[in-house]
């Protein structure tokens, strides 16, 4: 691995290891290499995705289109709690844009990708959750929030900063 710009613990390097020993073709374990990676430092970097494309003997440009293709992937940082509120048809339908805009207020943020300047939260419009009979919704982290209204997302945020602030 001669990619120094990029260090994980030992213990990912194991498991990325492992899970590279899972696959006939090493390029297979793009995906769980990514997810290692994401779940040490939080976010996928660009000295990440050289690192991978390393590891795995593959170009960086098909790293940077698993990357690019699942929303899963954070290309940037972001806050400890990671909002995600989808504003596909559906959720759209019943009021995801108003919750989207709602969290933007109430957290101070302006842009689809900004991070609190606590690093606490940061906020993401997405395209689909896969939950579009229980609309509106959103994923805090990898947990689904559904059925939202204002008032729940309110506790939700609040429920977060306290928990945030010890």
């Amino acid at each position: 691995m001669s990619n120094a710009e990029e260090k994980f613990s030992d213990q990912t390097l194991a498991k990325m290891k492992e899970a590279i020993a899972e696959y006939p073709d090493k390029a297979s374990a793009v995906l769980p290499v990514l997810q290692l990676i994401q779940k040490e430092k939080g976010w996928v970097s660009p000295a990440s995705q050289r690192f991978t494309a390393e590891l795995l003997s593959i170009s960086p440009a098909r790293v940077k289109e698993v990357v690019t293709f699942y929303t899963m992937f954070h290309q940037q940082p972001v806050g400890k709690y990671h909002i995600q509120v989808c504003t596909n048809i559906s959720c759209s339908l019943r009021g995801g844009e108003e919750i989207f805009a709602h969290c933007q207020k109430k957290l101070g943020l302006k842009g689809h990708k900004d991070v609190t300047p606590d690093g606490l939260f940061s906020l993401e419009h997405v395209e689909c959750l896969a939950a579009c009979e229980r609309a509106p919704a959103m994923l805090l982290g990898e947990n689904y929030k559904m059925e939202l209204t204002i008032e729940k997302v309110d506790e939700i945020i609040d429920r977060c900063k306290k928990e945030g602030s010890h």
